[in-house]
């Protein structure tokens, strides 16, 4: 239950932060100075708590190279101007960019799913961090981490495409609500299948050692799917 409460506080303040607050941001200086001013005022709230929840856990691992490459892309993308529909849509290319990274590591056979596995085990315990490591080299396990890579890759960019059509059909103000709750649906997707996914995966896994160990018991050759 305290893990629960735990997890439903640290929602609240990222909606107040990622929803409210940009809202309300943009509510305040878009009347005297524009909407692109007021867009980005809306965006100040969102990287200054990146930065200080970077600065919190004082890590440097894969989930924090992730952070800092959204916060890196967030800031570039609200350099040099343009209208506002421009704007947004550069907001919104960091979503996809961050998909193309994902895409790149799969292709390239260091899938970044399991570098943020290792960097969770490695929070956990070094113990857990030492039992995900075995497994780096088995064919079956590379596979499953580049099949979750590439669906978190598709996703995001997926997540983008939709940002992209809700510029073109809201009004900011309406977009400013509704584009964070999008956000949050697509990523709650992602994770609840990462979860149903991995377990199992895991469990097939534990299937397939135990069909090997018997075969060896037995002198046969273990079955293959």
């Amino acid at each position: 239950m305290k893990a629960v409460r735990q997890h439903g506080g640290t929602f609240a303040i990222e909606l107040f932060v990622n929803v409210a607050l940009p809202f309300a941001c943009y509510s305040l200086v878009q009347p005297r100075f524009g909407d692109v001013r007021g867009l980005l005022a809306s965006s100040v709230p969102p990287i200054l708590w990146s930065v200080a929840e970077f600065v919190r856990k004082r890590r440097v691992d894969a989930v924090s190279v992730l952070v800092l490459l959204g916060i890196a892309l967030s800031l570039v993308a609200f350099i040099g101007g343009g209208s506002v529909k421009f704007l947004q849509l550069r907001e919104n290319l960091v979503t996809g960019l961050i998909g193309l990274v994902f895409l790149g590591s799969a292709a390239i056979g260091k899938p970044l799913i399991y570098q943020l596995a290792l960097a969770g085990a490695a929070r956990q315990s070094a113990a857990a961090k030492s039992e995900l490591e075995q497994y780096k080299d088995n064919p079956y396990f590379r596979r499953t981490m580049s099949l979750m890579t590439l669906v978190w890759g598709c996703g995001l960019l997926g997540a983008t495409a939709i940002a992209c059509v809700l510029v073109f059909t809201l009004s900011i103000r309406t977009y400013l609500i509704v584009s964070p709750f999008v956000g949050y649906g697509i990523m709650g997707v992602l994770a609840l299948w990462t979860v149903w996914f991995s377990r199992r995966a895991r469990k097939l896994g534990l299937a397939r050692r135990a069909a090997a160990m018997a075969a060896e018991r037995t002198g046969a050759a273990p079955t293959s799917s």
